[in-house]
Order: C-alpha cells, then sequence, then structure tokens
C-alpha cells in the first residue's frame, strides 16, 4: 500500500467500509429538554462553553439498512453550547449496538459511541426507546406523532460538534485530538415525513453511564420522523495539537 493512502486496517479486508455511507428509512425521535446549566457544562470539552437555560435533546433511532453498518439502534445525548459566539450542539453520549458504527464512529468522527443494548419501539402514535447497559437500565426516551410538519420545522442540530481522542501509543495522552463538526458530513437528505408531538426522557442510575444530573427540569418541543440520506465526511473545527492549545 503506498505511503500516502490508506482507510484503515487490514487495509486488505477494513472492519468498517470507506466513506460514503448511504442510510434508508432511518426513523428517529428527538426530545429538546432543559437540565441542570452546570450538568451541562461539566459535559463540555474546551473551548466549547454552555448555551442559555440548560437546553438539551435526547435522541432515539433505529437504522433498518446502512451500507456501511448493517441495521442498527442508537440513543444520543446532544447539549446545546457556543464556540466564540456561535451556537451549536456538542454531542456527549451515544449508546450504540452495532459493533462496526462503534468503531466507524469513534475513529472517523469522534462519536461517543457506547455498545449498549436497545429496544426501540413504534406503535400507536408513539416512539419509544430505551438504553440499557449490562442489563441496567440508562435512558428512555418516549415521543408522540400528532401533527404533520414540514421538515424545516424540525430544529436545527448544526453545527454538531464532537471530540475526536485517539491515544498514543509511545505514552499517555493523545495523538490525535480534534472537534469535529459532523454536520457537513450529511447530504442528499429526503424526509419522507415528520410530526411534531409530545416528549418524555428519563436517565437512570446506572453505574456504567450515569447522566442522572441531566434529568429534565422541563421538556419541549418532540419530534418524530423518517429520512435517508448519506453520510460523508466531516469538518475539522479545531485541531487542538497542531495549534498548540495542549501538547
Amino acid at each position: 500500500m503506498p505511503s500516502d493512502e490508506g482507510w484503515t486496517i487490514p487495509f486488505g479486508s477494513p472492519f468498517y467500509p470507506p466513506l460514503p455511507a448511504y442510510y434508508r428509512q432511518v426513523r428517529s425521535q428527538y426530545v429538546f429538554f432543559e437540565a441542570d446549566p452546570a450538568a451541562v457544562a461539566s459535559l463540555l470539552p474546551d473551548p466549547l462553553q454552555p448555551g442559555p437555560g440548560g437546553r438539551c435533546v435526547a435522541i432515539g433511532l433505529t437504522v433498518p439498512f446502512s451500507t456501511a453498518y448493517g441495521a442498527f439502534n442508537e440513543a444520543v445525548v446532544e447539549v446545546h453550547c457556543m464556540l466564540d459566539g456561535r451556537p451549536g450542539w456538542y454531542c456527549s453520549h451515544v449508546w450504540h449496538d452495532g459493533p462496526r458504527g462503534i468503531a466507524a464512529g469513534r475513529e472517523i468522527y469522534g462519536t461517543p459511541k457506547i455498545f449498549s443494548t436497545l429496544d426501540v419501539r413504534y406503535g400507536e402514535g408513539t416512539m419509544l426507546t430505551r438504553a440499557t447497559m449490562a442489563g441496567i437500565p440508562v435512558l428512555s426516551i418516549s415521543a408522540t406523532a400528532e401533527q404533520p410538519v414540514a421538515a424545516d420545522e424540525v430544529p436545527d442540530l448544526s453545527p454538531s460538534w464532537r471530540l475526536k481522542i485517539i491515544p498514543r501509543a509511545d505514552r499517555p495522552g493523545p495523538a490525535i485530538k480534534q472537534l469535529i463538526d459532523a454536520g457537513p458530513a450529511t447530504s442528499d437528505l429526503i424526509v419522507h415525513w415528520a410530526y411534531r408531538g409530545r416528549g418524555a426522557v428519563h436517565f437512570e442510575p446506572s453505574p456504567l453511564s450515569d447522566l442522572t444530573a441531566l434529568e429534565p427540569r422541563g421538556v419541549g418541543d418532540a419530534f418524530v420522523l423518517e429520512e435517508s440520506f448519506t453520510e460523508g465526511f466531516a469538518r475539522i473545527e479545531l485541531d487542538y495539537l497542531s495549534e498548540g492549545i495542549e501538547s
């Protein structure tokens, strides 16, 4: 293999294929809520700063078809934040039940994916996502689909920041540390349908993944939608090591 080429190892049979990845009929729920601003701030890496009001979103989704990772389910928590006065969202936790997706998410984008058991259901106009680890509940998200809305009425979660860290092999510390904006990775988006409704979010005190400090103080809009899209390359917002922010 030429020195300037390569995707991942082993290069002849990679664990996950090169981008792009194609997704079809992904069903998602978004429940917006407000949490303790101090708890939100504790999840953010510098130089991100918490946005006003402790605004967060819990996301549950089921992917029946993906060319790169097969079928999988996820539960996600993102928190509202600011970077140099620009508002955006930071992805702090993703509970995921497909091993290829975990490796790709962490290694490509820095998505904080954790192997978990997911139960995602849709029935009687309600979508429910439950995440557990070692049989212990971590998070539950529920949302109703009541009022049809246009795709542009679903709040935009971009920039979509996450922290990519890959450790050094020769000593403690990161070999790569970058703030990634994953928003540009999504293209060819088709929203098949979208509904607004009511939602609920509940965190359990799991010893493996305890986010009970984010227990909602108030719940806002909820959305249920189905969409298809292409996932490609993201954007490096900040390279900590090359810019001398951390050595």
